[in-house]
């Protein structure tokens, strides 16, 4: 596969929209709001920053050779997606303005980038 081909694709993956995400943003403000009224952005940071911990000392314990329960990933995983949702709330940011417009500066950059030699056609 060539690369303007390979660079095609992977754009034609890109979502056209981000609907679901703005419900989901949508849904957890209405229930934060009710909840956690006065809990300004840095609380809400922090939170994040300590859920985010978890799951990557997870993905630590598993490169030690440590066993690790399969739903503690898909615990810390929703911790930190809450933990998002609610920090982004608090701060105004509209996630999914946010992300398609992040994901496509991160695909004009990658489309702009030089291919480079010893990629996988070159093995």
């Amino acid at each position: 596969m060539s690369h303007d081909t390979r660079d095609d694709l992977a754009t034609s993956l890109l979502p056209a929209g981000y609907t679901g995400l703005r419900k989901l943003q949508d849904e957890f403000r209405r229930y934060q709001e009710a909840a956690f009224p006065e809990r300004p952005p840095r609380f809400f940071a922090l939170e994040l920053a300590g859920e985010t911990g978890e799951l990557a000392n997870l993905e630590k314990k598993i490169w030690k050779g440590r066993q690790v329960a399969v739903d503690d990933f898909d615990d810390e995983s929703a911790d930190v997606c809450i933990a998002l949702l609610n920090y982004a709330n608090s701060r105004g940011i509209d996630l999914a303005r946010a992300v398609e417009e992040k994901m496509l500066r991160i695909d004009r950059g990658r489309r702009a980038e030089p291919e480079v030699p010893g990629g996988p056609e070159d093995r």
